[in-house]
């Protein structure tokens, strides 16, 4: 029961990063950003996303702007989130 539970929440980790991963792909096809998909996908990543974006400002590239703070945001779930959670289930399942 504990590993199926550990299990289970680890899925929802790895599919919350493939949602924030197309996410960031989506944004460089403007066109389905405004489909009911992309807001939806929009409405699940942003609170995420929004958290980065406050303290990481868009960089200024030739004539437009280039936001990295989604990638900060990747790596830090991948490295961090999701190993403190697994960490922390751990200790609190077993």
């Amino acid at each position: 029961m504990v590993q199926m539970i550990y299990t289970i929440i680890m899925y929802a980790m790895q599919i919350y990063y493939y949602l924030l991963f197309i996410s960031v792909l989506v944004t460089w096809f403007p066109d389905i950003q405004r489909t009911a998909v992309g807001r939806i996908l929009f409405k699940l990543t942003e609170p995420y996303f929004g958290i980065f974006r406050r303290f990481i400002p868009a960089v200024r590239l030739g004539g437009g702007y280039m936001d990295f703070s989604p990638i900060v945001a990747l790596i830090v779930w991948r490295m961090f989130v999701v190993s403190g959670v697994s960490w922390l289930l751990v200790k609190v399942l077993t």
